[in-house]
């Protein structure tokens, strides 16, 4: 059966799938707060990714909860100009230059315009070898289980690959959400089917509303990862690196950042530098995902790895104190 004629028949299937196919308090799981650091010692090696071979494990290199993937500090998100329609001759370099660079973890989304479709041009360009090096992760808005499969399909034939490393629910927001997810024909069921097809390697959700509801999330199933919102001005209500991260780390949840740079705003306003956030955020997660809109963001951000250093517990303090005045403008995100 080839991939059209497996998802076509899930879609159509009428029973609900076993989902709670594995536990979701693996022993040893990291402690709360701290990435959990691949060995430093230059004899190690970490996972390799698909058609790569293992490789020096890097001082700054982190483990993507129980996926078991090394990932490093900062990762090119789906978004800046990746966010676009028209706009392959702008984005497709981006793309292009983060792979040269060695770039291991790529986040897209179907919700986010044409970004799919550029990171298929670049896999064209680049070759399936580049495909293969990277962790790929993208995402699904739909909370039914056939929308769901119909987005998956969708982003198979747009990317141009077999399969994605990391499927998420994306911008789970309230229990309305949780309750269609996890209902008859919901969404969860398309991700263990697709799992279990091996059509997607591991499962995730993602939010930036209420960090309530991811919290929530993860009770209720054993996903692999969360992405979720963090920057300085995080902890002055709603607060994602309170309650989500412990949580994640409880349960050997990787922890994915976004809204680093809370859209651009913080530095614009001059109360930060991208340096000063991306190591910030690299505190709580294992790697966070920056949307780039030129080639020179792409070479500053991913070029943090060389030589990256974590971020004191007083200087976060102090940043943290810095953006409280603004943490409106800087949290817009939050319900």
């Amino acid at each position: 059966m080839n991939r059209r004629d497996f998802i076509g028949t899930l879609a159509g299937a009428g029973s609900v799938l076993a989902i709670g196919c594995r536990s979701s308090q693996p022993q040893g799981a990291p402690a709360a707060g701290s990435p959990d650091r691949a060995p430093d010692s230059a004899a190690a090696t970490v996972p390799a990714l698909a058609g790569s071979p293992a490789v020096p494990a890097a001082a700054t290199r982190r483990t993507l909860g129980r996926t078991g993937i090394a990932v490093d500090p900062v990762s090119l998100g789906g978004e800046g100009i990746l966010r676009t329609y028209g706009r392959e001759r702008e984005a497709v370099p981006v793309i292009l230059e983060a792979l040269s660079l060695g770039v291991r973890y790529c986040d897209t989304a179907p919700a986010y315009a044409q970004s799919q479709d550029y990171y298929g041009a670049a896999f064209r360009e680049a070759g399936r070898a580049a495909r293969d090096r990277v962790f790929l992760a993208s995402k699904t808005h739909d909370r039914g289980r056939d929308g769901s499969l119909r987005l998956l399909e969708d982003s198979l034939r747009r990317i141009g690959t077999d399969r994605l490393d990391l499927w998420q629910l994306h911008d789970l927001r309230d229990d309305g959400d949780l309750d269609a997810i996890f209902g008859r024909g919901g969404a969860i069921e398309a991700l263990v089917a697709a799992r279990e097809r091996s059509l997607v390697r591991f499962v995730g959700i993602t939010g930036h509303t209420d960090p309530r509801v991811l919290v929530e999330a993860m009770r209720r199933f054993p996903f692999d990862s969360v992405l979720c919102a963090m920057n300085p001005a995080d902890r002055v209500r709603a607060s994602f690196l309170r309650e989500v991260v412990p949580e994640a780390r409880r349960r050997g949840v990787g922890v994915i950042g976004m809204k680093v740079l809370g859209r651009g705003r913080i530095v614009a306003d001059g109360q930060a530098t991208a340096a000063e956030l991306i190591r910030y955020a690299s505190c709580f997660a294992d790697t966070c995902i920056i949307g780039c809109d030129s080639l020179a963001e792409v070479r500053q951000n991913l070029g943090m790895r060389d030589g990256f250093s974590e971020m004191p517990e007083a200087e976060r303090a102090a940043l943290e104190s810095r953006l409280a005045g603004r943490a409106d403008r800087y949290t817009y995100y939050k319900g």
